[in-house]
């Protein structure tokens, strides 16, 4: 596990994944989001892409299975978490996550609250990336204590984000 310095090449990498999704989700599709860490410009992240594509109906998504497979991705269901479709990519050396939701899931707003507002408070997102690196460091073999670790802080933030962003129906990308 590794935490890297903003990489401004994270865009792109979005840009590009999010159009191949776009195409296999077809008329489903209603969005794709860039979230997590390598969403908020200047925050130190883990180098996987999170994608959150919101779609019409999130049952027919699974019968698209065999067309993410042909995109380099293992298809894993809910994942433990009701209503999402999740997707990786790139194997233990993971490239790319995607979290597929209905539109209307609370999860939506969530995910887009915790970016919006680091994107708006770069000052938090300074601390937030700098934990993140002492955590990586300190645990470089350890993902459950690399997520421990950060868990205080990040239920936190998202607190602050759901206070700030929550009630918006509009959020920036």
């Amino acid at each position: 596990m590794e935490v890297l310095p903003y990489d401004p090449r994270w865009k792109s990498r979005f840009s590009e994944e999010a159009e191949a999704l776009r195409v296999v989700l077809g008329d489903q599709c209603l969005a794709v989001h860039h979230i997590g860490s390598t969403a908020v410009e200047g925050l130190a992240a883990k180098p996987v892409i999170d994608l959150m594509p919101t779609v019409k109906d999130i049952h027919e998504i699974d019968k698209l299975n065999r067309q993410f497979e042909s995109l380099g991705y293992e298809v894993k269901g809910e994942n433990g978490i009701p209503g999402r479709r999740y997707l990786q990519k790139g194997g233990d050396a993971r490239t790319h996550h995607v979290h597929i939701y209905e539109a209307g899931s609370p999860e939506i707003r969530r995910h887009l609250a915790f970016r919006d507002y680091l994107r708006k408070h770069p000052a938090e997102a300074e601390v937030y990336g700098n934990l993140k690196l002492q955590l990586a460091a300190a645990f470089p073999w350890s993902i459950e204590q690399y997520i421990a670790g950060k868990e205080a802080v990040a239920t936190s933030i998202e607190k602050r984000a759901l206070a700030e962003f929550g009630g918006e129906k509009h959020f920036m990308d």
